[in-house]
């Protein structure tokens, strides 16, 4: 019987760098195959490289700093802004209107998933790329909902019919969770649950379903709300709940398994200003108000 190998002592670079803010895994994998990082002045060619620290380590030149603690913020993202640094058709992007939103301590910020242009609502923004992975990947299990407002023929039933998913165009979609929230007529909200997060996902499901989408808000995502944050301005979640929900997501010092949708979407996590507030849709949406689902 072989002698069980010794525990690693650290972690793999492009987690401890992903961790730090410089970039996703992805992206820190392929800046090493750049040569853009360096460790003691020696070039680091794997991302498999083991350290117990970043102590030595840089990026383009610059020594990259500690780790800080993972940041959350939430922010009210206004249509009409690309989910990018930059734009090559020089559209504005979510950090034009950043700048004014973030406090000026908030250093460099990543977006968790994205909204297209013409979507609006709840992103979410955060200093610490393994985080962001996490939350970003299908596995997780964080639901994300949206509220469109569709015109065009659709019942309660065939919305039902989405909870088994749906294949378009050969892309299979998994459990969407869709509510009839009130019609006028054709025009109709509808509340969409889904967990998967595939490009432009809530749009497709809903055009195949003959429906014209002319609004689309995503007002929560795992357990964070949008409420009644204005459009346009952001607000930093409780450092306590941040690394509560980390915690729970990454399996640190808990359960290897992250909480599943149904519990990440109880958990509330509560955001700095007034506490005890109800959970409801935000003001800002001027919207109509949930109607319950009518049972078969």
């Amino acid at each position: 019987m072989t002698d069980p190998k010794p525990p690693r002592e650290g972690e793999r670079i492009a987690k401890l760098l992903a961790r730090a803010g410089i970039a996703s895994r992805r992206e820190v994998e392929r800046m090493i195959a750049e040569g853009r990082i360096k460790l003691n002045e020696e070039t680091v060619t794997t991302p498999a490289t083991v350290l117990p620290n970043l102590k030595g380590v840089s990026v383009d030149g610059k020594p990259v700093k500690a780790a800080e603690p993972a940041r959350l913020f939430a922010f009210h993202k206004p249509s009409g802004l690309i989910t990018a640094e930059r734009d090559p058709a020089g559209r504005p992007t979510i950090y034009t209107a950043l700048r004014n939103a973030l406090p000026a301590n908030s250093g460099r910020v990543m977006p968790v998933g994205r909204l297209d242009f013409n979507t609006e609502g709840l992103l979410l923004l955060t200093n610490d790329g393994e985080l962001k992975r996490a939350m970003e990947l299908p596995s997780s299990g964080l639901p994300r909902t949206y509220r469109a407002r569709t015109f065009g023929d659709i019942t309660q039933d065939r919305l039902e019919q989405l909870i088994e998913g749906i294949e378009i165009e050969g892309v299979r979609y998994g459990r969407i969770d869709a509510n009839m929230e009130r019609r006028t007529g054709r025009n109709q909200w509808i509340e969409v649950t889904i967990t998967e997060g595939k490009n432009r996902e809530v749009r497709r499901v809903l055009e195949h379903l003959g429906l014209e989408v002319s609004r689309l808000i995503r007002t929560a995502y795992g357990p964070f709300e949008l409420l009644d944050l204005p459009r346009g301005q952001a607000v930093e979640v409780r450092q306590v709940e941040v690394e509560r929900f980390r915690r729970a997501l990454l399996g640190e010092n808990a359960a290897k398994a992250p909480l599943d949708a149904p519990q990440q979407a109880r958990a509330r996590i509560a955001r700095s200003g007034p506490r005890g507030r109800p959970a409801a849709k935000s003001s800002a949406l001027k919207s109509p108000a949930r109607k319950p689902r009518p049972r078969k």
